[in-house]
């Protein structure tokens, strides 16, 4: 209704939701489904550790929001218009990645532009996760801000509710259609008393400056076993919000898809629930709880060390490489 454009351009392996608009913008569903809508454009994740432009890029910043500019270019081309570019402030689902400061800035240009809107969907990484922000967009500069918002799970602790904010001027052009929106349970009482009590406890409890405690802690044990460990190829992430990367080489930095499901089945048996994200379904996620604390932490790591150890890299050593070193 704003940009009276249609295209929507989101990043590969994103994932937004599962009613039938959201799949068809969220490449992880739609490519096991009736595949990429005409009007969705997918641009690759600005993932700097196995990604199109690399750690050694001399601008991986620039290169990946270029990507973003050629698809606009590509678009208009054949008559398209670009309405929005929707993204999770750091892709979750896709490997939990942390985006190159600047790249929104850029890209957001790029959209702007061309007539469209910046969306960041905050769903899993708002509400003090990150630990330096309140807001994972925060982490690509105190100068940037989108132009809507999508935010929900965390502002409920458990119970349904989500929200969006977005400028007077956005939401004018959406109320000024004349066709009026409601549903039955938007705005009660009852959820927005839950929500105000989360935002009370995550203020009062300091919970931002503990994810960032907590999370430094974390981030520092587990770099400590990629020392030790050469499966671990990455240990990325901000507060509590933390991916690490199991490969089976270092030069080619191959998922160690095997392996990674049989870490994660393993520490289930030790009552230590972890999943896997990324394409390759290598990629240990961590975004526990923002109670979860130093000893939480401790437990987990020595556990994962454990099991790494004595049994993980050796049970899967048909999925290393024999350029690999394998822990004693």
């Amino acid at each position: 209704q704003y940009t009276k454009h249609e295209d929507v351009i989101v990043l590969d392996h994103a994932y937004h939701g599962h009613l039938t608009s959201l799949i068809d913008i969220s490449p992880y569903k739609f490519r096991n489904l009736e595949g990429q809508k005409e009007w969705v454009h997918v641009a690759p994740v600005p993932d700097t550790y196995r990604g199109l432009y690399r750690e050694d890029h001399e601008d991986s910043v620039t290169a990946y929001a270029n990507e973003v500019k050629n698809i606009i270019e590509q678009a208009h081309k054949r008559g398209r218009k670009i309405a929005a570019f929707f993204v999770e402030s750091l892709p979750s689902v896709g490997g939990q990645i942390i985006p190159p400061a600047g790249y929104f800035q850029k890209v957001a240009e790029h959209v702007r532009k061309a007539g469209g809107i910046f969306i960041a969907d905050e769903i899993q990484v708002g509400f003090g996760r990150v630990g330096k922000h309140f807001w994972a967009f925060q982490l690509q500069g105190e100068d940037f801000v989108p132009d809507i918002v999508t935010m929900g799970k965390p502002i409920g602790n458990g119970h349904p509710i989500a929200c969006v904010a977005t400028t007077e001027e956005i939401a004018e052009a959406f109320a000024s259609t004349g066709v009026e929106y409601f549903n039955t349970f938007g705005g009660n009482p009852v959820s927005c008393a839950i929500g105000l009590a989360v935002l009370d406890v995550i203020e009062k409890e300091h919970l931002q400056a503990h994810a960032t405690e907590v999370g430094n802690f974390l981030m520092q044990l587990l770099k400590e076993q990629k020392i030790k460990h050469p499966i671990i190829g990455d240990v990325r992430g901000s507060g509590l919000f933390i991916g690490v990367d199991l490969i089976k080489d270092q030069a080619q930095r191959t998922p160690a898809t095997e392996a990674a499901e049989h870490l994660i089945t393993r520490l289930k048996e030790e009552y230590i629930l972890l999943s896997t994200d990324g394409p390759g379904r290598n990629v240990l996620k961590f975004k526990p709880p923002m109670c979860f604390n130093m000893e939480d932490a401790k437990f987990v790591v020595d556990t994962i060390d454990k099991l790494l150890t004595g049994n993980i890299e050796r049970s899967c050593s048909s999925c290393l490489t024999t350029s690999q070193q394998v822990s004693p």
